[in-house]
């Protein structure tokens, strides 16, 4: 028996003369092929994955490799085979890909996604096994998974639901989990090469893209090199839709004045546009047959962006709010060193060190129209973490346990000038030089009762506490205090099972907590959110905790179809939420210039969201496949008014459905994706704030429509070296904007895409 590395390669040296092969790899077609076969097609195998299987392989639940049939929660994956095909531009639209994400843009650089009514810093992100959130990752909406370049990510995947015990604060939603590019060692004495060449672009951005990437391993060493560079021009919407959308002015600043510039195609969305470069080194060494080390850089950067919904965002007189309102140049760089030991010891069987060290800038840059005041706040994170993780088998128990250490060190600097003449204007920091540290201990036991049962616990207890120091502010704010901390710990836990009473139908279900510690965000923060209101810092803030419940069954019919269910329901206790507040006894402040309503994050509300997760999978006969997923959810929430309104980030129901035919060298895939609508009665009251973003209903009043689309993709393979891809998205140029977005999304869009793999 021979086993296949990371890329699938193995040496078939000892079958050499043999009559034939039995190939298997789990979720895959098992194949008996002669070797004479093998030699014929150059010992190349393309496996063909099962449709119906529970045996996918996946890694967010306890952070080991195992078969999926083990989970008694629900995780979405996606691999370089689907990415290829729907060639997605960024990371966000990589996982909007899965059908049970939904992506909120508030421009084109962004993507916040939103999942079982939770997003932003409710939600986990990690990039080979690193927790990606940071000290001050905020409850609106995100744009940091853009940094990440989906041409160098291997796999992905999306656990749904608290993931708390294995990772952490902020695990409340989900955890996303994406593992880039990693080279394997060779099998022999010559060094095995590999890698790719890609080019694309794309019309209603006018995107161009570039990426290539080199694989190289030797015996014990291995070399992953990856860049990307993308263009992106100013995205144009489609010709159906809302006149609401349409954008009729941008502004200039002209003779020093700012001025409504009239848009010659009111369909293109001026100014989105921006530039992205990514780039990743990753060494591989292996001193023996039971230690793998691991070095990884990973460098990103875009230009400078603009804020779409905010430049389009009128006064009830038609007059713009701002001139200016962009995200100064993202930066994210991570560095990261494991070790991973193999050992039949008493202790474990599998151990992994990890320490990453993370550096994070971003910036505001913002100015009233017709107003000199031009202030550009930048932040700077330093984040550190180390990670321990065990896996040990004991008897019917394979336990999973380990420690976790995140430092995050927080720079802030708030700084304006007058546009006339350079002068400086002094302005506050967005946030106090802060630090925000979080200890950590779980385990994780999954017991096989039977061959039909599984059960798993796991439990995790943190220690979290923040540090900052308000000494810059007290020449803006009359505070009473230079210095404030925040320590306090939390406790999580999980239970569920998994039943197997026979080959065609698998139950599961699980019940847990998550937990999001405060942090640099939540506690310290000085912004004006809206006209007259202000949010200052609290330093009396404990974590917010979930309550999860779901359950799921799948029936597989032989290895033809399969049929999926998952029901949830989460309740958000203490939620950490925007309300009134006071200053030394006082409900108001000068800031900015003007008296404003003084208002702070605290612990002060509650909120609930259910939902279904359906899905079905068919192999049809002569190479077709159809696919659908639909999501349902809806979601309740305290306002600040004590009401209780629909959920800000519980999407409306939404989906995809999928018509693939694959023949040999060619892909062809028909798909619609689709979304429902919220009313005015159903919208969010804050969202109401925000009539911009929204169509106007019958009544004047905001809400979101309902929205299709209608796409095409193909993919055709010359040889094993060389592919082209091309398709059109939203074939019928419908205009729409998905909910709670300020972009409105691509109109109909013409991709073309050229690989060469060596």
């Amino acid at each position: 028996m021979a086993t296949t590395n990371e890329a699938g390669q193995a040496s078939l040296s000892p079958f050499v003369g043999a009559d034939s092969l039995t190939i298997r790899r789990l979720g895959y077609r098992e194949q008996t092929l002669p070797f004479t076969y093998l030699e014929h097609k150059g010992f190349v195998v393309v496996l063909e994955p099962l449709v119906a299987t529970f045996d996918e392989l996946v890694v967010s639940a306890t952070r080991w490799t195992q078969s999926a049939r083990n989970i008694p929660s629900r995780i979405a994956v996606r691999n370089p085979k689907d990415v290829a095909l729907l060639n997605p531009q960024t990371a966000a639209d990589l996982l909007g890909s899965t059908g049970e994400v939904f992506i909120q843009k508030s421009q084109q650089g962004g993507g916040s996604p939103m999942i079982r009514g939770f997003s932003a810093n409710r939600l986990l992100y990690t990039v080979d096994g690193v927790r990606m959130n940071s000290a001050i990752f905020r409850a609106g909406n995100l744009h940091n998974v853009i940094s990440l370049d989906p041409l160098s990510i291997a796999h992905t995947e999306v656990f749904f639901g608290p993931g708390s015990v294995v990772y952490g604060s902020d695990a409340i939603g989900g955890v996303m989990r994406f593992q880039t590019l990693t080279a394997p060692f060779a099998l022999g004495e010559a060094p095995a090469i590999g890698g790719k060449a890609f080019a694309r672009v794309s019309s209603a951005n006018r995107e161009r893209t570039t990426h290539a990437d080199l694989q190289v391993g030797w015996r014990n060493w291995s070399s992953t090199t990856s860049f990307t560079h993308s263009a992106f021009g100013d995205l144009r919407m489609g010709q159906h839709g809302p006149g609401d959308y349409l954008k009729p002015f941008y502004i200039q600043r002209i003779d020093s004045v700012d001025r409504i510039v009239e848009n010659p195609d009111p369909r293109v969305q001026v100014p989105t546009g921006y530039e992205q470069v990514n780039l990743m080194q990753k060494v591989r060494f292996r001193p023996s047959g039971r230690w793998d080390l691991q070095y990884g850089f990973h460098y990103s950067e875009t230009t400078a962006f603009s804020r779409y919904d905010r430049l389009i965002e009128t006064l009830p007189n038609g007059r713009p709010v701002s001139a200016v309102w962009n995200y100064g140049p993202q930066i994210w760089m991570m560095n990261t060193l494991a070790a991973t030991h193999q050992h039949s010891g008493l202790l474990y069987e599998q151990m992994t060190i990890q320490l990453a060290q993370q550096y994070v800038e971003e910036s505001r840059i913002d100015r009233r129209f017709g107003q000199h005041r031009l202030r550009t706040q930048t932040e700077k994170v330093q984040a550190t973490s180390a990670n321990l993780d065990l896996e040990k088998t004991i008897r019917r128990h394979r336990i999973d346990y380990g420690a976790e250490f995140v430092f995050n060190a927080v720079a802030s600097n708030g700084k304006a000038e007058d546009v006339r003449s350079g002068a400086p204007i002094p302005v506050p920091d967005r946030y106090p030089a802060s630090r925000w540290t979080s200890v950590a201990v779980y385990v994780n036991d999954q017991y096989q009762a039977s061959d039909r049962w599984l059960l798993q616990t796991g439990m995790r207890h943190s220690a979290y506490g923040v540090e900052a120091d308000f000494s810059r502010h007290l020449a803006f704010f009359p505070f009473d205090f230079t210095a404030a901390s925040v320590r306090s710990s939390a406790t999580t836990g999980s239970i569920g099972a998994v039943y197997l009473p026979n080959p065609r139908w698998k139950f599961s279900a699980n019940t847990g907590t998550g937990f999001r510690a405060p942090n640099v965000d939540d506690m310290g923060k000085l912004f004006d959110f809206a006209a007259g209101e202000v949010v200052v810092p609290n330093t009396n803030l404990s974590a917010e905790y979930a309550w999860n419940a779901e359950a799921s069954a799948v029936r597989l019919f032989g290895d033809r179809m399969r049929l999926d269910l998952t029901g949830f329901y989460t309740r958000l206790n203490n939620a950490m939420v925007r309300r009134p507040f006071q200053v030394n006894g006082q409900d108001s402040i000068l800031f900015d210039g003007q008296v404003s309503g003084v208002y702070a994050i605290q612990n002060a509300a509650f909120g609930t969201v259910f939902g279904l997760n359906a899905g079905a999978d068919i192999r049809l006969s002569s190479g077709f496949r159809l696919s659908t997923r639909l999501n349902l959810q809806r979601g309740r929430e305290e306002m600040d008014s004590g009401a209780v309104s629909r959920s800000r980030h519980a999407a409306p129901a939404f989906g995809h459905t999928r018509l693939t035919y694959q023949q040999q060298k060619l892909t062809v895939q028909c798909y619609a994706e689709y979304s429902a609508g919220v009313s005015y009665a159903n919208l969010n009251e804050e969202e109401r704030q925000k009539p911009f973003i929204y169509a106007k209903d019958a009544n004047g009043n905001p809400y979101s429509p309902p929205w299709y689309t209608l796409n095409l993709k193909a993919m055709y393979r010359f040889d094993n070296q060389f592919s082209v891809s091309a398709g059109v998205e939203n074939l019928t140029d419908q205009r729409y904007r998905p909910y709670s977005s300020g972009l409105v999304a691509p109109g109909r869009n013409a991709v073309f895409a050229l690989t060469g793999v060596f």
